[in-house]
């Protein structure tokens, strides 16, 4: 897993049937840097011997990339993947069949990945969603809200952030609950006005 330090969105993965070797690790890492548009400053990893070797310590000096350690046993050094990782583990992998085939995996991985960024709101930046913090968007809770309650004044300090009404007070409500590509595991939750 590549996970962006700030905005705690996953920008790459890799699958493998075994330990990586240091040059798959480099081409996994290379995609993510692609995609992202640029190289970042650090990558800090764990000392799996994929890091250590010379092969990954060019691939970085090539890049401008300052490879980083976490420190063993220290609490917090590799906190936000291994924290997105007990995520993947409790809310997708514990939540379905594993597929044995390879792409397949690949493929669950990519929908709860696509799911956690886009649709998960994280605690670490208020209820914004990583997607929202890593590319800069407006949180969706600041935009302009429902208000089901006909009679509320809209100066009243009813919830943070403060945020304007959305078409009329009192408008009836509907909860409407789906999930990406059919995964009950992950679950997309919208209000829309009822009709």
């Amino acid at each position: 897993m590549v996970v962006d330090h700030f905005s705690r969105a996953v920008v790459g993965f890799a699958v493998f049937f075994r330990h990586p070797t240091s040059v798959e690790v480099q081409r996994s890492l290379g995609r993510a840097v692609r995609r992202s548009g640029r190289p970042p400053r650090y990558i800090i990893t764990d000392k799996g011997r994929q890091f250590r070797c010379a092969s990954f310590q060019r691939w970085c000096g090539r890049r401008g990339i300052r490879p980083r350690f976490g420190a063993v046993g220290k609490y917090g050094s590799l906190a936000v993947v291994e924290r997105f990782m007990r995520s993947l583990k409790t809310e997708c992998t514990r939540k379905m069949l594993v597929p044995v085939r390879l792409e397949a995996m690949r493929q669950e991985i990519a929908l709860y990945i696509m799911w956690h960024n886009r649709y998960r709101p994280s605690q670490a930046h208020g209820g914004r969603t990583p997607w929202e913090v890593h590319t800069g968007l407006p949180p969706a809770n600041a935009g302009p809200r429902f208000e089901p309650r006909a009679s509320w004044p809209s100066e009243a300090a009813c919830a943070w952030p403060q945020a304007a009404i959305r078409g009329r007070r009192g408008t009836k409500l509907a909860l409407v609950v789906g999930y990406l590509e059919g995964r009950r595991h992950l679950p997309v939750i919208e209000l829309q006005e009822a009709a």
